[in-house]
């Protein structure tokens, strides 16, 4: 990872500098968290590795790692000494009309940016890449999609994955009973105690809700990825001004060597990281 990644940091590096913002009064969001002194952030409570509720009851992952970075970019645009970082606990369901509605600035989680959620919400720059897979008892024999016949299927209602299996499941003719279950952690417990024979969600997701198992040596994630998840932070739509402050902050870190560590922090285990994730790092370091 960190040999292909520096060369990546390497190649968007003489980009350029970073350099002086906020010329002008902020608005918007900004303004908002000028005034108040503080930056909301939402996060997931069981979405691991991207944002989740560490086991000292912390927001912690990949995502939140990123908001970080951006919370302490917006603190040096605008020139605070003190600035606050108020987190809210979010759900699949509430999670872009918290966003839409300000409950929080930010959020940061696993949400896929697509045309129909732009509706909405905006979106930063992509953060991440993913694929919806297959989380099963190693037991149960399920590699992929077409072995989902006869089987129960723990889904998550309303996300990307729930429409792009939907959808594979219609070209192989498969009709599996589907389970709906309020969370990823909901999803490991169905599996665990057999009331469903595989879970539904993106694949790096289902990697890391297999090492909280009970017994990681008895569950297996598919090989197979039945949807494209390209990840980004959600933010209210119509505020340019904060979406340009969120999005600099993510190219200047894409352009350092901090991401290789923040990937190795959260994937390392993983392996290297896919060539598209490194094209996705060195396409999203935008210039200044």
């Amino acid at each position: 990872m960190r040999r292909v990644a520096r060369a990546v940091v390497a190649m968007v590096s003489v980009l350029g500098l970073a350099l002086p913002v906020m010329a002008a009064e902020p608005t918007g969001t900004l303004k908002k968290i000028k005034d108040r002194k503080t930056i909301v952030l939402g996060h997931r409570e069981s979405s691991r590795p991207f944002s989740f509720v560490d086991d000292e009851g912390k927001p912690a992952g990949y995502s939140v790692d990123l908001c970080v970075r951006i919370a302490e970019a917006v603190q040096k645009d605008l020139a605070l000494p003190n600035l606050a970082v108020k987190w809210v606990k979010l759900t699949p369901e509430n999670r872009l009309k918290a966003v839409a509605d300000g409950a929080v600035d930010l959020e940061c989680g696993s949400t896929t940016a697509t045309l129909s959620r732009q509706q909405q919400v905006d979106f930063t720059i992509t953060t991440f890449l993913d694929g919806g897979s297959l989380l099963a008892m190693d037991a149960a024999g399920i590699e992929s999609v077409k072995d989902l016949a006869g089987k129960r299927v723990g889904i998550v209602a309303g996300t990307t994955t729930e429409q792009a299996l939907a959808a594979a499941l219609r070209q192989y003719v498969i009709s599996p009973k589907m389970v709906v279950v309020k969370d990823h952690a909901e999803g490991l417990a169905a599996l665990e105690n057999g009331t469903v024979d595989a879970y539904a969600s993106d694949r790096v997701i289902l990697i890391g809700l297999g090492r909280r198992s009970k017994d990681v040596s008895k569950l297996a994630v598919s090989t197979q990825l039945f949807s494209y998840e390209p990840y980004a932070l959600a933010l209210r739509r119509g505020d340019a001004d904060f979406r340009l402050a969120t999005n600099r902050a993510l190219s200047r870190l894409f352009r350092s060597e901090d991401i290789v560590r923040i990937y190795d922090k959260w994937f390392g285990d993983l392996g290297k990281p896919s060539l598209a994730l490194m094209l996705m790092y060195g396409m999203t370091a935008i210039p200044e």
